[in-house]
């Protein structure tokens, strides 16, 4: 299970080490792809085809179901470790999550995990936790 947030630095070269307790779940490849709030997605090979399923199986003929299935299809890339358990970026992924130097990494539970720049993810876990009452408020419907 992917759990726990870390703090690792991209180089110039766009290559991430990915945690080591992360890197034993994954296998030899994994697939990144862009995400929400101008983050990037990380889905092991399994989680990666029970996602891509749904994706695909999304109705043509509604525009937003296009529109998810090429930013997430289009935006997507298989990765491999390097000796150094690094994985390569590319640059339009980096651009997009705005990853300059220093990223966050947390897990989301079986298969996959979140890479965000660190400026942003402050940012964005700042304004939760100002408002985490009424968020977790508005969860009891779905069974949290």
């Amino acid at each position: 299970m992917f759990m726990g947030t870390y703090q690792h630095s991209i180089d110039t070269k766009n290559r991430l080490i990915i945690p080591a307790k992360f890197r034993n779940q994954l296998g030899d490849s994994f697939v990144v792809t862009r995400w929400m709030e101008h983050s990037v997605r990380a889905y092991t090979q399994s989680g990666w085809e029970e996602f891509s399923k749904k994706i695909k199986a999304l109705p043509e003929t509604n525009a937003k179901a296009r529109q998810f299935k090429r930013f997430v299809l289009g935006g997507a890339q298989e990765v491999e470790f390097d000796k150094q358990g690094r994985i390569t970026l590319t640059k339009a992924l980096c651009e997009y999550a705005e990853l300059q130097k220093e990223t966050t990494i947390f897990g989301l539970g079986d298969d996959s995990f979140e890479i965000w720049s660190s400026e942003n993810w402050q940012a964005y876990e700042d304004n939760v936790a100002d408002n985490f009452d009424d968020i977790a408020d508005g969860l009891e419907d779905l069974g949290i």
